[in-house]
């Protein structure tokens, strides 16, 4: 595997962790599991992360089927999944949570279950339209097997480092403090804005074949 190709897969890994953006989901991780005891918070995490592992996998390998039957382009889904990061951005940019991973009702939903780790934690917190719009977009780069393969690694990959953030939540919030975590979540977002533009441009040019020159 060249430079060239290990730089593309980096990419696609800092997309991800900057769509999922556990940091930024540690204070609501802690909010939902604040009755909990240690051990049951830390399985709770483990379940959320390794919930999230298995949607973005059956999604990487399932989204060309589902867009090729709903006689969607890979292009028109590219300008769509770009303005729904880009929308997540900018509330990424204010310290928020997007409505389009969750609105009040389901936050207060949430809060009257006993189980949080498949949902909402899993999904749609973490593995939310923004990442799953990521996945399926990455995914139609290349149709090697190696590619495939690759992705998949790179999603175990966030799913260990999800799963390891969520542990250490107490001592990550400490330190950071909320001021360090909204710090961190406009970072996240700066880089979101960027990857939504680009997912934009990118869709458009090839839809419109004359804004290429």
């Amino acid at each position: 595997m060249d430079s060239g190709t290990i730089n593309e897969y980096l990419k696609f890994f800092i997309a991800l962790l900057a769509i999922v953006n556990p940091v930024g989901m540690l204070p609501i991780f802690i909010n939902m599991t604040t009755s909990q005891d240690d051990r049951t918070r830390n399985r709770n995490g483990s379940m959320a992360a390794l919930s999230m592992g298995i949607i973005l996998v059956v999604v990487l390998f399932s989204g060309e089927a589902i867009l090729r039957f709903f006689g969607i382009s890979v292009d028109s889904f590219r300008v769509g999944g770009g303005i729904l990061i880009l929308l997540m951005a900018i509330s990424m940019l204010n310290a928020k949570i997007s409505n389009v991973k969750q609105t009040k009702e389901e936050e207060l939903d949430s809060a009257e279950r006993d189980s949080v780790a498949v949902v909402p934690l899993g999904t749609p917190l973490l593995a939310g339209p923004g990442a799953i719009s990521t996945v399926i977009l990455y995914a139609q780069r290349h149709d090697s097997a190696m590619h495939y393969l690759s992705m998949c690694v790179v999603i175990v990959l966030l799913v260990f480092l999800t799963a390891l953030l969520f542990r250490l939540a107490p001592t990550i919030t400490q330190l950071l403090g909320r001021t360090g975590i909204n710090i961190v979540t406009r970072l996240m977002g700066l880089i979101m804005a960027a990857m939504g533009v680009e997912f934009i441009a990118h869709g458009l040019r090839q839809l419109f074949p004359v804004l290429g020159g």
